[in-house]
């Protein structure tokens, strides 16, 4: 019995090395499968943010026809001149300063003050790599802000004058309301919540909007002497229609990419919340119109779509799919009201409807995350477990989120006042009379959009 169990503890012994090896290989498999999902991981939301980028940046093409479209041919050149250079310039602009302020140390919660010149970017390095991604992002979201204002006041503005705002919007007044929310700022301190940027996208580029349309002034024979309001028709309503369906397609990029990770799959819910939202939107907006006017009316139900958009972007990820339907009903009627009142009340010209749009329905989707939020959406998605008045959340985000709105339209109103004023002192805001009856493609660049198409009666 002895000599049986000392010749099995010998065969035993034998085999140790090679159970040991076994071990060590097993737990270099381990950590190389560990680095290579890491590295996975990486690659997959690289290419998701950079993706959601592209899609946001063919957003300026959408903005593009809807603008050219809802405005009149003799102007097409200079609605495509402002959004093809407020992107262009824009993006250096953005590059020099503005990424910095928005990203970078910060001050007193207030703005960041490094990283300009995209500094923190390092090829040599995975997260500086990153910030390469993570930059242009932030870029096409920066120009999103600036382009809305070029519709609002459109067919009557100086092209130089416009330029001259660009500077300003993408290199100080946007990235300072970026750093308070998403720049780890002052309102993000409060807990206020705005996932894809209803508040600190859309308003502040439709109060600037609203600021600018003041500002410039009305249209040529937009107002009567009695004050009421002459139609100034578009003159493509296809060309509009084309530009909502390339935003809404755009807008996936826009929400879900906020996510910032492809391996976040909550980027599924969010693509659904923005879709039923917008879908909502143009059908409120349809209905409003046929009730209101006796006709269902196209342009009104398009930017009906735009202003659910609007609306669901702030709570994207923090609502349900039942909440983003009634957010984007509620969005699409708004939108109808609101564009009633500026032009019939308050007697301010905005051809495509943006301030309505961008920064009415962006104040009311930032709200209604206050309303809305359901904390296992919130939770899932990286969106932080808030919980809105609805279910339980009482008042305290609703009042964060109404501080918030109130903050940027005072900090977007002011220094869009004095950044206009300034424009109109150097440059010139508004062009002759005679400039608008000839269209300011002929006179700011000397072409026309549609050469060749004239009517001649016969003799």
């Amino acid at each position: 019995m002895i000599a049986a169990l000392k010749r099995f503890l010998r065969r035993s012994v034998q085999f140790v090395p090679l159970a040991v090896i076994a071990l060590v290989s097993l737990s270099g498999t381990a950590h190389a499968q560990d680095a290579t999902a890491a590295s996975n991981a990486t690659a997959i939301d690289t290419v998701w943010t950079l993706l959601a980028a592209l899609l946001v940046f063919f957003m300026q093409a959408g903005f593009a026809m809807v603008e050219t479209g809802f405005t009149r041919a003799k102007n097409a050149c200079n609605i495509l001149m402002k959004n093809l250079m407020d992107f262009s310039l824009g993006s250096l602009i953005y590059w020099l300063i503005g990424f910095g302020i928005m990203f970078g140390t910060s001050a007193g919660g207030l703005f960041g003050t490094d990283g300009f010149f995209l500094s923190t970017g390092d090829p040599a390095s995975g997260d500086g790599l990153w910030q390469y991604t993570f930059w242009l992002f932030q870029c096409v979201f920066a120009a999103t802000a600036a382009t809305i204002v070029s519709g609002a006041v459109a067919e009557r503005t100086k092209f130089v004058g416009y330029l001259f705002y660009t500077v300003f919007i993408m290199g100080l007044i946007y990235p300072v309301v970026g750093h308070w929310t998403w720049g780890g700022g002052w309102l993000s301190g409060l807990g206020f919540t705005d996932f894809a940027g209803s508040t600190v996208v859309h308003s502040v580029g439709g109060w600037a909007a609203l600021i600018g349309a003041i500002m410039v002034g009305p249209r040529l024979g937009k107002y009567n002497a009695d004050g009421s309001s002459n139609v100034i028709a578009g003159h493509s309503i296809p060309l509009g229609a084309l530009g909502v369906f390339i935003l809404w397609f755009g807008w996936f990029g826009f929400n879900a990419g906020s996510t910032t990770a492809g391996t976040n799959l909550s980027i599924a819910t969010i693509a659904v919340t923005t879709n039923l939202a917008a879908s909502a939107g143009a059908v409120a907006a349809m209905f409003m119109t046929w009730i209101k006017f006796g006709k269902p009316d196209t342009s009104m139900a398009l930017n009906g779509a735009l202003a659910g958009l609007v609306g669901i972007t702030a709570g994207c990820a923090s609502v349900s799919p039942l909440s983003a339907i009634v957010i984007g009903l509620v969005a699409g009627i708004l939108v109808v009201i609101s564009i009633s009142f500026f032009d019939s009340v308050l007697k301010i010209d905005d051809p495509v409807g943006a301030i309505s749009v961008h920064g009415v329905c962006g104040a009311w989707g930032t709200l209604a995350v206050g309303l809305f939020a359901e904390a296992q959406f919130g939770a899932a998605s990286g969106a932080g477990d808030v919980t809105g008045l609805f279910f339980g959340g009482g008042l305290g985000l609703l009042g964060t989120q109404l501080i918030g709105i109130v903050a940027v339209f005072f900090w977007v109103a002011i220094t869009s006042l004095i950044v206009f004023s300034l424009t109109k002192a150097v440059t010139g805001l508004r062009v002759s009379d005679e400039e608008q009856l000839k269209g300011l493609d002929i006179d700011e660049h000397g072409m026309e959009a549609y050469s060749g198409f004239e009517i001649f009666v016969a003799e």
